[in-house]
Formats: structure tokens, C-alpha cells, sequence
């Protein structure tokens, strides 16, 4: 069973997480890996969630405000352990949740090409491609996706 607890970046299991999650994006996105990791920064962080399975931490999301009623999902991560599980569809549902409970009306992210995984997670979940938004304007290697909460 998966349980999904609501933290913030403080908490040691996002920050473990999170390090794995940009190990993996270094090895990805390569020479690009410094532009990106410039936005992941997690000390601004108020909303992040981990997801436990049997105890043990195996997934990560987060919520950056972005502007008013539109709320960015950043920093989501499943460890290898945990991928094919469906945990990531779980949390992307959790953060939607906890962003309609803080008001907003639309969830926004950015996710990169080489990351294939997380664009059909995207799309399987009702997220459609936009425009990319700034700071990801015209980056080649960036696809934005947003997704109206109800």
C-alpha cells in the first residue's frame, strides 16, 4: 500500500529523494543540467510530498507557486524500486488536490525531452502541452504542460 504524507522541503526524506532525483536529471539533460538545476532549487518550498511504500520512501512532488491561482508542480521523482507502480499517478493526484485546497485553479510544470517517462505520466493524466513559460522560453530541450483543476 502507498501512503502519501504532505511535508515540506525540510523534511530528510524529499531531501534524499531530491538528490536522486538530480543525480538521474545530470546524467539526462547533460551540458544543459546547470541551466535547469538553477530553477530546482528546493529552499523556497512550502508544499512537497513523499510517498511511502511499506515504510519505505519511494517518491517525491512539490508545489511552487507561480502566480496567482496557477501553482507549478516541480521536483516529482520515483525511485527505480518504485517506478510501474502507479505511485506517480498518486502523487501527481495528491499535489492536485492539495492545490485545489490552497485555491488554485490551474497546475503548470515543465518537463524535458529526454524524460519520456514523465511526458506520457503528463498526458495520461490530462495535462496538454502549452507554450513553454518563463524561465523555459525558448529552450529547445523544455516541453510546459498545464492542466485546469476542478
Amino acid at each position: 500500500m502507498i501512503k502519501i504524507v504532505r511535508a515540506d522541503a525540510s523534511n530528510a526524506d524529499f531531501v534524499a529523494l531530491v538528490k536522486q532525483l538530480d543525480a538521474d536529471l545530470a546524467i539526462r539533460d547533460g551540458d544543459d543540467h546547470p541551466f535547469y538545476d538553477q530553477f530546482n532549487k528546493i529552499d523556497q518550498i512550502k508544499y512537497a510530498i513523499v510517498a511511502y511504500e511499506k515504510g519505505k520512501a519511494v517518491g517525491c512532488g512539490s508545489l511552487k507557486e507561480y502566480a496567482p491561482g496557477i501553482v507549478e508542480i516541480k521536483r516529482m521523482y520515483t525511485t527505480p524500486q518504485g517506478r510501474g507502480k502507479g505511485i506517480a499517478t498518486k502523487m501527481l493526484e495528491a499535489l492536485e488536490a492539495w492545490a485545489s485546497e490552497l485555491s488554485y485553479e490551474k497546475c503548470i510544470l515543465e518537463t524535458g525531452k529526454k524524460q519520456p517517462e514523465a511526458i506520457g505520466l503528463y498526458r495520461k493524466n490530462g495535462y496538454r502541452i502549452i507554450l513553454n513559460y518563463s524561465p523555459y522560453e525558448g529552450v529547445e530541450n523544455s516541453i510546459c504542460f498545464e492542466k485546469r483543476l476542478a
